[in-house]
């Protein structure tokens, strides 16, 4: 079969490349670099067809996508923050984005795509854990875009007969995530302060619970998804809220370092509590995740330690 991977050189999407290519599927990946990285791909690079373009560059996507049997669609400016400063920059990346995906897909008779989402369109709902039923509450652009994209992508299922599922991903670390942006998620950031011994800063009062998924467990979920007949919306996630604080401690812990950490004011559109009842997506696809916290950040350290 042949896949294309949209973001395949960025952290998640490059895992999905590692697993399709070990399985021996033929791959695409297209990616402008913009947040990927080639090395991310340095181990399939002779195995896999890369299109250095972007999702927003349309004309290009017929051709990309010609041929097709199936789609990942990782692309995207994942980030809470840099969608509350730059809102249209966002919104031509991550939904007009995935409109010039599904018209392409419509267009070369692609038979599933399996689509990122996001938790962040849950918002601060005080209900927990959070279930596909409840409503929405976007609190930045970036979720309003991840929002708008699953209708849309469920609006295509429905007129054009293209299988689509959106795996709403919950907070995703491991290995090849990205570490010194600004805009760097809280497990990569507080690892690269920590390995630096600098103080992590914690945006709030470090007792905001977060539901971390280690990318293994991603990258299985994507490929239940995708094998599957799962269609719709899923939250893919452990069904544990960690606060950062306590993952601040598991961090010490293992690097054996004392973190004493810097407390900031929250960021504009930050949650305050998440996580995630997983068992709608489980009893479509048979899924759960495997790995622990701590042992994915045994790993996660291990790599970042290694570079």
């Amino acid at each position: 079969m042949h896949y294309l991977v949209t973001g395949g050189a960025g952290f998640i999407g490059s895992h999905i490349v590692d697993a399709l290519v070990e399985k021996g599927h033929s791959v695409t990946v297209l990616d402008d670099l913009s947040a990927g990285n080639v090395k991310n791909l340095s181990e399939n690079i002779d195995k896999i067809n890369l299109i250095q373009k972007s999702i927003t560059d349309k004309d290009v996507l017929p051709e990309v996508c010609r041929d097709v049997d199936f789609i990942f669609h990782e692309a995207a400016i994942a980030s809470v923050p840099f969608s509350v400063e730059n809102p249209s920059v966002s919104h031509e990346a991550n939904l007009t984005g995935t409109l010039n995906i599904l018209e392409a897909a419509r267009k070369s008779d692609v038979k599933k795509i399996v689509m990122a989402s996001s938790a962040a369109i849950y918002g601060n709902n005080t209900e927990m854990p959070k279930t596909e039923d409840m409503p929405a509450e976007p609190m930045s652009p970036y979720a309003v875009q991840k929002l708008s994209s699953e209708y849309y992508g469920n609006v295509y299922s429905d007129l054009y007969s293209i299988d689509f599922a959106a795996l709403r991903y919950f907070n995703v670390f491991g290995p090849r995530q990205l570490l010194g942006s600004s805009y760097a998620a809280a497990i990569p950031a507080f690892i690269n302060a920590i390995i630096k011994g600098q103080q992590p800063v914690v945006f709030g009062d470090g007792n905001q619970t977060r539901d971390f998924v280690y990318i293994k467990d991603i990258v299985s979920a994507n490929l239940k998804a995708m094998e599957s007949n799962a269609k719709g919306v899923f939250n893919v996630s452990c069904n544990k809220g960690t606060s950062l604080k306590e993952l601040l401690e598991i961090m010490g812990e293992i690097s054996g370092v004392k973190v004493r950490p810097i407390y900031s004011k929250p960021r504009p559109g930050d949650v305050r509590y998440s996580y995630a009842d997983y068992s709608k997506f489980s009893d479509a696809c048979g899924w759960k995740p495997k790995v622990s916290l701590k042992d994915g950040l045994l790993e996660t350290f291990d790599f970042f330690k290694s570079l």
